[in-house]
């Protein structure tokens, strides 16, 4: 293939004569491979596809094989801002959910939401690539909101079903949590499904706390409505510590950035043991996001952090997967 692909490369780059002139034309080629890269021909069209704008990206006149890291292919940002309006309308967002595992117990009762997007052209796309441009497009309101309306139809589906009671956490942008109904909003759809209070965690970053006053109301709003509420990153922004003793904040987040290496990086392992010890003494849950291997949880069990996400335990995966695997009813 290779080959075929350098002769056809080559003949292209040969002069072309009009009218006594002489032209050059190059080409670039995107490839996929049955049966390795699909087995029907949209879905190999579509990754050849993929492959050819990398091929361009990188400098053209050249080829390249299909991926699988190549799950963005939008040539520009107005083309990937373009498909992102009608995403929710051609229903191409999903939701996978990531497990987060007690450590001490290895039982699991929560989960986070975490938003995907397969397109119908360029196929699945980064959502470190497109939650950035929703955030900056201002199109992250129209998707949050779509979020946490499916986020209570499944708590909603398993409360009905008698399913085991078990808590979502939904990542809420600061530009949704600064609006001024924010927990009006959440207080609504609470009500219209039915669903336990409890069973809702909205997870916001410190970025998103820039206004002490009105984050403190905001905060306290969602608490009086028994929401669960937690700090997604944390150690990353450049928030004051002094907000934690001030919110009523019930989980952090350990971010993976601390997480990672840690094995190997007493600094990391210092911060999150620090972390921990801060969380507990202020009557806070701490959760490790990003554990991938067996000795990062053997220190964070040392440092009695309760619970961990992350690839060592489960890949964020399908709602079918998690019926299938995480729920059980409690009701005959």
């Amino acid at each position: 293939t290779s080959d075929f692909a350098e002769n056809i490369l080559l003949e292209l780059s040969k002069p072309l004569y009009l009218d006594h002139q002489e032209y050059f034309v190059t080409a670039s080629i995107g490839i996929s491979m049955f049966p390795y890269d699909g087995k029907k021909m949209d879905e190999l069209l579509i990754k050849a596809d993929q492959a050819l704008y990398i091929a361009k990206d990188r400098g053209r006149a050249h080829y390249r094989f299909y991926q699988e890291q190549m799950n963005l292919a939008f040539p520009n940002d107005a083309l990937m801002e373009s498909h992102l309006r009608r995403a929710i309308e051609k229903e191409e967002f999903s939701i996978h959910y990531q497990p987060q595992v007690n450590l001490v117990t290895g039982e699991i009762n929560s989960f986070e939401a975490l938003l995907r997007w397969n397109n119908r052209k360029f196929g699945y796309v980064s959502p470190m690539n497109f939650i950035p441009l929703a955030e900056e497009s201002g199109m992250i309101m129209q998707i949050g909101e779509w979020v946490l309306e499916e986020v209570c139809k499944q708590l909603k589906y398993w409360q009905e079903k008698g399913y085991r009671p078990v808590r979502i956490a939904v990542n809420i942008s600061p530009k949704q949590f600064i609006q001024d109904n924010f927990a009006r909003k959440i207080n609504e759809k609470i009500q219209k499904y039915g669903i336990s209070p409890s069973s809702l965690e909205v997870e916001i970053t410190e970025s998103a706390m820039t206004d002490m006053q009105d984050t403190f109301s905001t905060l306290k709003e969602l608490k009086n409505i028994g929401v669960v509420i937690s700090i997604d990153d944390f150690g990353t922004g450049y928030s004051s510590l002094s907000y934690l003793k001030k919110y009523p904040i019930d989980i952090i987040k350990i971010d993976q950035s601390f997480i990672k290496d840690m094995e190997l990086d007493d600094k990391n392992a210092a911060i999150a043991r620090t972390i921990i010890q801060l969380a507990h003494n202020l009557g806070m849950e701490v959760i490790a996001e990003g554990v991938e291997k067996d000795r990062q949880v053997e220190i964070l069990k040392a440092a009695n952090c309760q619970k961990a996400q992350g690839y060592l335990f489960s890949k964020p995966v399908s709602i079918e997967h998690i019926n299938e695997s995480y729920m059980q009813r409690t009701k005959p």
